[in-house]
């Protein structure tokens, strides 16, 4: 009677320890995080500028439908992309100091506006306040044959941050 009471413990104890435990994870977001870095080289620990953002998808829908121009645009997808600067920096000719900001765009035909806000851990542009801009400086767009389906942000040689998405192309001059 002993071991049969035990038994039934024990038993009663893993069936409500493995439920406890078990743990239900989300499936994959579908506009996966990012960072890209400047320098871009893995070789070099200290990096200058760091920017974390999502890359939304076209899915067959247009740039104009999903970033359309003259509205305050987050720059990607959930919450607000995300620019630090490790060292003061200028950016489109304007100075900014060290630290981290929203980076918001209001797309344009032939350039962007590129806004830095000091405002930080924002969804989306429904709570943006131009009372917190930093900065705002003017990019130009090109085009390139080169379609790319997930927004995405890179830097060149010179540590210009290009955004890309469809095969339009935005370039911010920055300078550190």
């Amino acid at each position: 009677m002993k071991n049969v009471f035990l038994f039934t413990v024990l038993a009663f104890a893993m069936v409500f320890s493995t439920e406890a435990t078990a743990q239900k994870f989300s499936g994959l977001d579908k506009s996966p995080a990012d960072i890209v870095t400047f320098p871009t080289s893995s070789r070099v620990p200290q990096k200058s500028i760091k920017v974390i953002y999502s890359r939304p998808q076209l899915k067959g829908r247009s740039l104009a439908e999903l970033a359309p121009e003259g509205k305050v645009w987050r720059t990607g997808a959930n919450e607000c992309t995300e620019i630090t600067f490790y060292k003061d920096a200028t950016v489109g000719g304007k100075s900014v100091k060290a630290g981290t900001y929203s980076l918001f765009t209001i797309p344009g035909e032939g350039e962007w506006t590129v806004i830095l806000n000091s405002n930080l851990n924002q969804w989306g542009a429904f709570s943006y306040d131009s009372e917190a801009d930093v900065a705002r400086v003017m990019a130009k767009t090109s085009s390139d044959n080169e379609e790319l389906e997930a927004f995405s942000i890179a830097f060149d040689d010179s540590g210009d941050m290009v955004m890309g998405w469809g095969t339009t192309r935005v370039t911010v001059p920055i300078s550190i």
